[in-house]
């Protein structure tokens, strides 16, 4: 059966509201193989699943240069960035992220880079009655990051940065005071960089941000200093959004306890086990966007040129058809498993090489995977709190932070298996529409 005619019902406040709770809600009421609304006014078509994903990102079928809305670019992502580019151009730049974010040298040694950051401030936070886990992941990996790309970072500017960092990304997906301090968190951190980048020798030769500075497009030219000052943030600014993950990892430890002894037990391929099934199960992107270059078929059904074209990565990622128990936090799953390319999409699906896919995937499985560990060598109360981690809020994380107290263990190898205490119940620990 095929779609009726797509209705006039303009969904964007719906979307606004929903959060990730928006596309699956209109899944569950579609008739045939896509949904169909409109967004922004705009007809507008989504898709999901493996097959979705490799047909999404063929640059035959799609187009991503005015995909993404001004407020999104004014704070997520920048303005004329690697996002927005499409084909040569694109390719020329996605070779600069790959370089900096696929390679697995620097891969480790960025892992390296912050788990060392994380011990430090660990060292510190039995003198504190009350610890933010995601506050502290942020501020660890801005110092990390920053370390490893080169960019000089004053130590009192630290947490300022890391302030500015989470604000562009928490930013993005409302309305309202947080948009406007993401606007202005990148108008100050582009300026700043910008400087930074146009000083002879202020950043290390063959660093991260040497390579920005001095990259080259597919005509040759350079960046401007301001675009080179918005690309860097496209690497430093995700990589401190792996906080986001880090608070996650801290509420499926507290939520299903049994994972902190496997952790400590197993090495790394239930580390990676975890850190996979951490990023399958929490939300970050509820969904990404494109537009039809011509006119399409998906399955029979037909996709107008021009159409706006939703990947649902959220809904994938819980689609009972490709996960089992898909509701069910089960790191067990990714354990000795063959994951296709295009199964598990929390960051994008295709091939990152030639395609829009996230470049920065080793680097969040790793930081995770490192930090995940360190989590849980360490013993700490967790004390009485509000874990509600909401689908209708973007991006979400659990609304306390996560806070912990009593702090033992300092992120040291671990004699035993040390866990976590529980103060009193914690009200409402579970994902919420």
């Amino acid at each position: 059966m095929t779609n009726p005619r797509p209705s006039f019902l303009d969904e964007t406040l719906s979307l606004l509201t929903g959060g990730y709770a928006w596309l699956p809600g209109l899944w569950r009421r579609r008739r045939g193989g896509v949904v169909r609304t409109r967004v922004l006014g705009r007809r507008t078509v989504a898709l999901r699943g493996p097959e979705a994903v490799r047909f999404f990102y063929d640059e035959r079928h799609m187009k991503r240069h005015g995909a993404l809305p001004e407020p999104v670019q004014a704070t997520l992502t920048g303005k004329k960035t690697v996002h927005s580019l499409d084909g040569p151009e694109h390719r020329a730049r996605k070779h600069l992220f790959l370089s900096a974010l696929a390679d697995p040298g620097r891969v480790t040694a960025l892992a390296e880079e912050v788990g060392a950051r994380w011990d430090e401030r660990v060292r510190g936070w039995p003198a504190h009655s009350r610890v933010v886990v995601f506050d502290e992941a942020a501020k660890a990996i801005t110092e990390g990051v920053c370390a490893w790309a080169g960019v000089p970072l004053p130590a009192d500017e630290a947490d300022a940065l890391a302030a500015d960092m989470v604000a562009l990304v928490d930013g993005f997906g409302g309305v309202g005071p947080r948009h406007w301090k993401a606007r202005r968190a990148r108008v100050r951190r582009e300026k700043w960089l910008a400087g930074l980048l146009s000083e002879p020798g202020a950043v290390p030769a063959g660093s991260v941000a040497d390579l920005v500075a001095r990259h080259r497009g597919h005509d040759g030219e350079g960046l401007e200093p301001e675009l080179a000052a918005t690309e860097l943030l496209n690497i430093i600014r995700p990589t401190v959004a792996v906080a986001w993950y880090v608070a996650f990892a801290a509420h499926a430890l507290h939520r299903w306890p049994d994972n902190r002894a496997r952790l400590l037990a197993d090495g790394f391929s239930y580390a990676d086990a975890f850190a996979q099934e951490v990023r399958r199960f929490y939300p970050i992107a509820p969904f990404v966007g494109a537009f039809a270059v011509k006119d399409l078929t998906w399955q029979g059904e037909p996709i107008p040129e021009g159409a706006l074209v939703l990947l649902d990565l959220y809904g994938q990622n819980h689609d009972g058809d490709l996960w089992a128990r898909p509701y069910s936090f089960e790191p067990g799953r990714f354990v000795g498993a063959s994951l296709g390319r295009d199964d598990l999409v929390p960051q994008g699906g295709g091939d990152p090489h030639t395609g829009h896919r996230c470049p920065g995937e080793a680097v969040t499985v790793a930081l995770l995977r490192t930090l995940a560990v360190r989590l849980a060598r360490l013993d700490y109360m967790v004390p009485r709190q509000d874990l509600t981690i909401s689908l209708r809020r973007v991006p979400t994380r659990p609304r306390s932070g996560f806070v912990i107290t009593d702090v033992r263990g300092g992120g040291a190898e671990p004699k035993g298996a040390l866990a976590s205490r529980s103060s009193g119940r914690c009200r409402r620990n579970v994902l919420h529409r």
